[in-house]
């Protein structure tokens, strides 16, 4: 019993250091489902550093592999990180799938050899592994209510990857990576040259444009989620939701300009949010 209250509480204190934007929104859960939360953000926070690391790509292929590897050891009760105790009871607490884990890592793992995108199909299965399946994962520590809402966790989790790959197009294209796929670059007359160098024309404004609609159409279909979750995990989408559909909206502000500088918002911006949650969170089913 030690060891697991120690790795649940190595998780936490990783979630409240690295997620800036959500921990304070995962205090609005009870603390069972808060501590599950960090839980899966903890492996998936172990992941994304392992494929980010300064390191060759077939060196992080192989660490990626061998996470890979040491989650199922973990879902047997085979623990190698101080998350995987933790880990393993959340994933057996809430009867988590561990497909959507193991599509997490795939979606990971696709950054390490998959520079361009050619159609938003192909984007749309790489937004899907690496944000949709976690959105999957956390209404099950959440608690939710009829099949009807994985349909919509899934828009949302595309929702919000739009959203960062928007907001990350300058970031990106430093480390030659163009998720906007080329048929749309073509289509506005846009040339990934241009976006590589930052250009910010009238052609990247109307791609702009265009990409900022889809992404609304994804959030308000995200946005039908909130009937099926229990008070807490309404309060904690919410607090999500609005983050993510606030950094969007600090897109369009900005005309669209994501190169100058990264947009963000301020810390006294997203305590907004969660206090404008907090009413949620308490009010009966």
């Amino acid at each position: 019993m030690g060891a697991l209250v120690n790795s649940f509480a190595y998780c936490e204190r990783l979630a409240r250091a690295q997620a800036a934007n959500f921990y304070h929104g995962f205090r609005l859960l009870p603390r069972p489902q808060r501590l599950g939360t960090c839980a899966l953000y903890a492996f998936l926070r172990v992941a994304d550093d392992i494929a980010d690391a300064d390191a060759p790509a077939k060196e992080r292929r192989v660490h990626l592999q061998q996470w890979r590897e040491q989650l199922a050891g973990a879902l047997r009760g085979r623990f190698s990180h101080p998350i995987h105790a933790a880990l393993q009871a959340t994933m057996d607490t809430y009867h988590i799938p561990p497909e959507y884990l193991e599509l997490a890592l795939d979606g990971v793992g696709m950054d390490l050899h998959v520079r361009r995108y050619e159609a938003f199909d192909d984007l749309y299965g790489y937004c899907y592994r690496v944000a949709s399946v976690v959105g999957l994962a956390c209404i099950h520590v959440w608690g939710y209510r009829g099949e009807a809402a994985k349909q919509y966790a899934k828009a949302a989790g595309i929702a919000f990857q739009l959203t960062n790959i928007l907001r990350d197009l300058g970031d990106d294209a430093l480390r030659d990576r163009v998720y906007l796929p080329r048929a749309e670059l073509q289509a506005f007359g846009y040339t990934e040259d241009e976006l590589l160098r930052g250009v910010c024309n009238d052609h990247f404004q109307a791609l702009m444009d265009f990409q900022v609609k889809r992404a609304r159409t994804y959030f308000e279909e995200g946005e039908c989620l909130l009937p099926f979750l229990p008070a807490a995990g309404r309060a904690v989408f919410l607090v999500m939701a609005r983050t993510y559909r606030g950094l969007l909206e600090a897109i369009v502000r900005r005309q669209y300009d994501v190169f100058s500088q990264r947009v963000r918002l301020s810390q006294s911006r997203k305590l907004w949010f969660v206090l404008r949650a907090l009413p949620v969170r308490f009010v009966g089913q």
